[in-house]
């Protein structure tokens, strides 16, 4: 251990360097030691590397900002303390996103802040970086970006949308939209999935009632739970958690209009309730009773007075 914390010491002095090539060669150490070596992690952190990595994410070298964000990175898997509490780390990250020199550099920013957001007393402090919080959504929204970058972006939204207070700003942002674009014209099942997470969590809040509204949101989700557009299973949960959302937390002519839209896709719910995880099924159980509630009589009932009908005739 004592080696490491020698040899890491000595990297990490070699970031000061006037020498370019001697900086650049450190960082790309740096690099694969910390994705190699998980004990190295806490080392590069207490030798003081954070600052000199955050400074070099405003470098206009493509290949600098890379590795330093990579590094960072691999940091953010074990030592998340030591990079909050560093100054200026959230706007670095915030420059890397909005300005990176290559894809990878974007990626592993998004990613980055992704895994800060995995300490659930993180999320407020970055929802309240506004900057970022765009840069995430211009990802996501850019036809041009990068399919990784978009993933981790994805991924970042979701984290900082778990913190309620959050949600709205990010609708004030425009997520909506860029969401609900990469739905229906994203082909690649794992981006509607990581897309339809964000907006379920999303549509816990009130402010998502006008802004799905102007893009039909509801309609989309409804669609996601019709048997026949073979949607996935975690799209198919996504989409009944976000209905449920919508009833529960938005205003009251909001959730009449959505238990109306899915009653159309009862069967798709009651297939979320047999088959999905344990967690879907409960949400899937619970969006059918309110939709049973909001129209009076349930499935059953509404068989028994068809026979009835029937019978008569």
């Amino acid at each position: 251990m004592e080696v490491k914390r020698r040899t890491t010491k000595s990297l990490v002095a070699k970031l000061s360097s006037v020498s370019e090539q001697t900086r650049t060669e450190s960082l790309c150490e740096l690099r694969l030691i910390s994705k190699n070596d998980p004990e190295s992690r806490a080392l590069i952190a207490e030798s003081g590397a954070i600052p000199y990595l955050s400074e070099i994410l405003y470098s206009p070298s493509a290949i600098a900002q890379e590795n330093a964000t990579a590094t960072l990175l691999n940091i953010s898997i074990s030592s998340r303390e030591p990079l909050m509490s560093t100054r200026g780390l959230l706007d670095a990250l915030s420059h890397a996103l909005r300005n990176p020199e290559s894809p990878s550099t974007a990626q592993a920013a998004a990613a980055t802040i992704f895994s800060l957001l995995t300490v659930d007393s993180y999320r407020p402090i970055i929802g309240s970086k506004r900057d970022i919080l765009y840069a995430l959504v211009d990802i996501v929204r850019n036809p041009n970006s990068h399919p990784r970058s978009v993933k981790d972006a994805l991924k970042a939204l979701f984290g900082i949308s778990l913190y309620p207070l959050n949600r709205a700003t990010v609708i004030e942002l425009g997520a909506v939209p860029a969401l609900f674009s990469l739905v229906v014209k994203d082909g690649r099942v794992g981006i509607v999935e990581d897309a339809t997470a964000v907006i379920a969590q999303l549509a816990g809040c009130e402010e998502a009632g006008d802004a799905f509204r102007k893009v039909s949101g509801v309609g989309v989700l409804v669609d996601l739970l019709d048997l026949s557009t073979g949607s996935s299973g975690r799209t198919k949960e996504n989409a009944v958690s976000g209905l449920l959302n919508m009833v529960q937390c938005g205003k009251k002519d909001v959730g009449e209009y959505v238990k109306e839209m899915a009653s159309v896709v009862r069967n798709g719910i009651s297939d979320v309730a047999e088959n999905g995880s344990s967690k879907g099924k409960k949400k899937a159980e619970e969006l059918l009773k309110l939709i049973e509630i909001g129209s009076g009589m349930s499935e059953y009932q509404e068989m028994q007075l068809e026979n009835a009908i029937a019978q008569s005739s």
